[in-house]
């Protein structure tokens, strides 16, 4: 979840809808000023026991952004009494409720800009996990320790959220504490730009979920899913959660996302620097009734929606959720492939054609299939990895059309290389980590950890 930041829209009171439907219209960019931000969540581990790091203690999280904020130079934000986040100047690090580190990295106009920031930080978090003997996993679920074997870290809007996701599913609290992805962010020029990306965005779910599947191992063993962590959205809590259908109207709209948004009920707003509890909710009732003498403001709104958690999100720009942490070889074909898509136009049609004839009852279909079988789950006859081909040929097309070149003259299709390799081999992240767990790893934690932890990366 993002790190909350008061601003001038505290004070701004929302007197009818129509603002919040104007919210996004004014969000809107020319095509010139379209930027990418990636988004990783990092799980944290103990070197010596594969279980989760903790947050409090010598050798805890919070220790390790004094580390990071010593070597980057960050501001450390406090919650409680103690530091939650690190603010930097175009990028934040913050902390999921189980204390994953997330890099909210800084918007980019091509994936070099990403490769160099992304190689820093890590150089960074490893450095500094590396002397408390903690380090981080490339997956995308706590591989060892159960939920209760996780630390929440001192957060006062998860006193509330915790206790209300135990009302509306079974698996909400394990999304909080044990899970990790990456999430790319792209803008759009108009609503019908916007509305395009989100429907196609939506249609591409069981496909993108398919080709980063990689959460197979939890509480120390097999678990049935080749993304645990796409299973565990599915019973959060549904009514802000999943695949929207909605999103495939033709008449799809800023008004009709607004909608969802109004009828989803909230977590709590802000005042004074005080958290409200507001769980059960709905926007739309606090909207017109207040609550207890408070009046909804569009900091209120803008707060809601990073609180609303479809596979494909609209707030300030579109967001793609559905996506597991990946090994480092991969992390940046997540951006890439995105990009290669959603910003050529001709490209973003062609993708859309891939899936625009299943039905509502294939993509829910798909959807479930992908987090058990990944690549193995069938549409209409074919593989998901038959429609992963044919997808990351549309990407690899987009970003040769872009031609965007570092020092060394290469464009950006240099960031799908490694997964082309895997996708023609029939292979996604899951299928090398159940082989391995099965093979030379014996079932063993320790082989496990050390072969899934993140390495510094080696200079260019």
């Amino acid at each position: 979840m993002s790190q909350y930041v008061e601003s001038a829209e505290a004070a701004q009171v929302v007197e009818n809808r129509s603002q919040l439907i104007d919210y996004f219209y004014q969000a809107a960019k020319p095509q010139e000023a379209w930027r990418l931000g990636t988004e990783y969540e990092m799980c944290g581990v103990s070197r010596r026991s594969g279980r989760a790091a903790r947050y409090f203690g010598n050798r805890g999280i919070e220790r390790l952004l004094f580390r990071l904020a010593d070597t980057t130079g960050w501001e450390p934000i406090e919650e409680e009494g103690h530091v939650i986040a690190l603010r930097g100047e175009r990028a934040n690090i913050t902390l999921e409720p189980g204390a994953q580190v997330e890099l909210s990295g800084e918007q980019c106009e091509t994936i070099h800009c990403a490769d160099v920031e992304l190689r820093t930080h890590l150089t960074h978090l490893l450095t500094a996990a590396d002397a408390l003997d903690l380090t981080f996993v490339n997956l995308g679920v706590q591989p060892i320790s159960s939920l209760d074997d996780i630390q929440w870290i001192p957060k006062t809007r998860y006193q509330f959220m915790a206790p209300y996701m135990e009302q509306v599913g079974t698996l909400g609290q394990r999304m909080m504490k044990q899970t990790s992805s990456i999430q790319v962010n792209f803008d759009f020029s108009s609503e019908a730009d916007a509305m395009l990306k989100f429907r196609v965005g939506m249609g591409l779910v069981p496909i993108l979920t398919a080709i980063f599947a990689n959460s197979p191992i939890s509480d120390g063993s097999l678990n049935n899913f080749m993304t645990m962590r796409g299973h565990i959205w599915t019973d959060t809590d549904r009514r802000r959660s999943g695949l929207l259908p909605f999103a495939f109207s033709d008449h799809s709209s800023f008004e009709g996302y607004a909608e969802y948004a109004l009828s989803v009920p909230m977590y709590f707003i802000v005042r004074r620097g005080h958290w409200i509890d507001m769980t059960g909710i709905p926007f739309h009732r606090f909207l017109t009734e207040g609550h207890n003498g408070e009046r909804a403001t569009m900091e209120d709104w803008t707060l809601h929606l990073t609180t609303l958690f479809p596979e494909v999100r609209i707030k300030k720009y579109l967001e793609i959720r559905c996506i597991d942490q990946q090994p480092y070889d991969f992390m940046l074909a997540v951006p890439a492939l995105c990009k290669g898509i959603f910003y050529e136009n001709d490209c973003l049609w062609a993708a859309w054609d891939l899936v625009k004839k299943w039905s509502w009852e294939e993509r829910v279909e798909a959807y479930l299939g992908a987090h058990r079988q990944a690549l193995g789950a069938r549409v209409q006859g074919m593989t998901l990895l038959d429609f992963a081909k044919e997808l990351f040929s549309i990407a690899w097309e987009g970003l040769q059309r872009h031609n965007k070149c570092d020092a060394k003259g290469k464009n950006e299709t240099i960031y799908l290389e490694r997964l082309r390799e895997e996708l023609w081999r029939g292979q996604c992240p899951a299928y090398g980590i159940i082989e391995k767990w099965m093979g030379e790893w014996n079932y063993d934690v320790k082989r496990l950890i050390d072969g899934t932890t993140y390495q510094i990366p080696a200079p260019e």
